[in-house]
């Protein structure tokens, strides 16, 4: 008889608050007696490293991990889980496209291998989001076996979340990397940043709208709309 694998996956985003660019959902899945491996590696929170030091364990990773996945979400999908008639929230979004990387997952290692699924909940209640997460699951019809512990900065308790976290942060960067070349350097695309809101304006007055890859939901970006056309902020509402 064969001796029986057991994985863990591990999923976090990266880009959830920006006005600017996609949201980036990472998965990673790892053999759970290789999991003390990635602390070897360096493996942790993203915000923690070097946008260099991420970019080298991205590659180390690629060549340890049984397996990664992830789905770029963009800001025109964004928009529509936070607005309009059908819209419900972030958190609801996330939970979705997590259930859509498990199911992804599972699609290759059973649920009976799988030890646990370790999720970065963006709820300050995990246990509701993980079982958003399940319902999602069920719904596609898998997942009914797994086991999902949902926590808030998971990426700082879990070693496999910060190594999705690692992954999310480099494919975001990217992306960034890429709309810089197209727009210029709109800073980091955050609504903390002038440079960022400075940028926007900038378009809007040249164009009499906001480029494609804004979220055109934030009230940042309906304020930019209101002061640089001169009309109420209601009409973006």
């Amino acid at each position: 008889m064969g001796v029986v694998r057991l994985y863990v996956i591990g999923i976090d985003e990266a880009g959830r608050g920006p006005v600017i660019g996609p949201m980036v959902m990472a998965c990673v899945v790892v053999r759970e007696d290789r999991v003390s491996n990635l602390v070897g590696l360096g493996v942790r929170d993203s915000k923690q490293l070097t946008r260099s030091r991420r970019e080298a364990i991205f590659s180390v990773l690629r060549e340890v991990a049984d397996y990664i996945t992830y789905r770029v979400v963009p800001p025109d999908v964004i928009d529509s889980a936070v607005e309009g008639r059908c819209a419900r929230n972030l958190n609801d979004l996330e939970a979705r496209i997590c259930s859509e990387l498990i199911a992804d997952c599972l699609s290759r290692f059973s649920s009976s291998e799988v030890l646990c699924i370790y999720v970065d909940s963006p709820d300050p209640v995990p246990h509701r989001y993980s079982s958003m997460v399940k319902r999602y699951l069920l719904e596609r019809g898998v997942g009914s076996g797994v086991s999902i512990v949902a926590d808030n900065h998971a990426e700082s308790k879990y070693v496999v979340v910060a190594a999705a976290s690692i992954v999310a942060k480099v494919l975001r960067d990217r992306e960034i990397d890429e709309l810089k070349r197209i727009y210029g350097d709109f800073g980091s695309g955050y609504v903390t940043d002038p440079k960022t809101i400075s940028f926007l304006e900038d378009y809007v007055r040249k164009f009499g709208e906001l480029p494609p890859c804004v979220r055109k939901s934030w009230s940042t970006a309906r304020k930019v709309l209101s002061k640089c056309l001169g009309t109420r902020l209601t009409d973006f509402m």
